[in-house]
């Protein structure tokens, strides 16, 4: 199964299509009920068009399409995460039947704004970590989705590039101490017996990445 026939999948497990709410903007015009589904966004819609596409693909191919059975309010902080607990409050006072968030800083921001309408993460590397579910097994709560697995593949990562470069032995790992997942990630690449690992962790700023590099 394709990742956005399953992120479709859970959407629709959650959802109960056919339910009575309507989009807002639906109400006047639609004679036939719709089935609202919030989407939630730290980046800009534009800069995740791929994902969307993907998206909106795997409910098509489920007979599910905006306008006709169900309408996606899309909602982005186009980068500004302060934006965030508001646009996640709008949603829930839409009374949206589910809410699909694209990262950890739109799940977190989803959770404190609802803990009864079902929120589908479809990127987050560390949900356990990052207090969104109990386990990966038993989520439990009002939230599920995809695990990228983020903390735990650094360290494999670390030994199959060991494995293609036999003589390395300096890396250096660039990152931000904000990003989910991050303790975890450092503590793979850290590991013991593996090799010296150089981490510098940079402000978010593109200068200060640019001077990062040149050192």
């Amino acid at each position: 199964m394709s990742r956005r026939r399953f992120i479709a999948g859970v959407v629709l497990a959650v959802t109960p299509l056919g339910a009575t709410a309507s989009a807002q903007e639906y109400k006047a015009q639609q004679t036939t009920k719709v089935t609202p589904i919030g989407y939630l966004s730290g980046p800009s819609l534009s800069a995740n068009a791929a994902r969307i596409e993907a998206f909106r693909q795997g409910l098509r191919e489920l007979s599910y399409v905006e306008g006709k059975n169900i309408v996606i309010e899309w909602r982005s902080a186009d980068g500004k995460l302060d934006r965030l607990p508001a646009l996640a409050a709008e949603l829930v006072r839409l009374k949206v039947a589910v809410i699909v968030t694209s990262g950890g800083a739109p799940t977190r921001r989803a959770k404190e704004a609802t803990s009864t309408i079902p929120i589908v993460m479809t990127n987050d590397p560390d949900p356990v970590g990052d207090g969104f579910v109990a386990s990966l097994a038993r989520p439990g709560g009002n939230i599920t989705g995809l695990s990228t697995f983020a903390p735990e593949l650094s360290g494999k990562r670390l030994e199959i590039l060991r494995e293609v470069v036999p003589k390395l032995s300096r890396v250096a790992v660039l990152g931000s101490s904000t990003s989910t997942g991050y303790a975890q990630t450092l503590k793979e690449w850290t590991c013991p017996g593996l090799i010296d690992t150089w981490v510098k962790v940079p402000p978010r700023s593109v200068p200060a990445v640019a001077r990062t590099l040149a050192d």
